[in-house]
């Protein structure tokens, strides 16, 4: 966001995940799971494609979120409906916890914001600043439920 416009830059992201970076995964999705939150996976031919994470913390001056932390689906898989699968899962479980809106810190890429925008997401009426200064490119943006 530059002077208040979304505008599209090159990003210094590279998608080549390390083995430690697969760790740091998998031990932040198992926090999630010991702290309460939520987490939903798809597979496919017992590999798993895909997943999305919720964490249980609320958080926002009044409360009214739920940070949705993780939403992947391989490469080979996306664009058949996965990912919509995964936000609605994510979707019904933040509802269940009369939770008012999803807070999502999206990565920036032009694909992952159609998505997003796609599923109703909009920007964030207020910035999680721990998320901004983590992810400078994504772009902060929330679905009210």
């Amino acid at each position: 966001m530059d002077n208040g416009q979304w505008t599209v830059k090159d990003d210094p992201f590279i998608d080549d995940w390390s083995e430690e970076d697969y760790q740091e995964l998998i031990q932040s999705l198992k926090e999630t799971i010991r702290s309460g939150g939520f987490v939903y996976a798809a597979f496919c031919d017992n590999q798993l494609k895909g997943f999305v994470s919720v964490e249980s913390k609320l958080s926002g001056k009044e409360k009214q979120y739920l940070d949705l932390t993780n939403i992947y689906v391989s490469e080979e898989l996306r664009n058949r409906g996965i990912g919509r699968v995964l936000f609605n899962e994510a979707k019904t479980w933040a509802k269940a916890r009369s939770t008012e809106k999803l807070y999502i810190s999206a990565h920036s890429a032009v694909e992952s914001q159609a998505f997003y925008k796609s599923m109703g997401c909009v920007d964030a009426k207020e910035y999680n600043q721990a998320h901004v200064d983590k992810e400078p490119y994504d772009c902060q943006m929330e679905y009210v439920l």
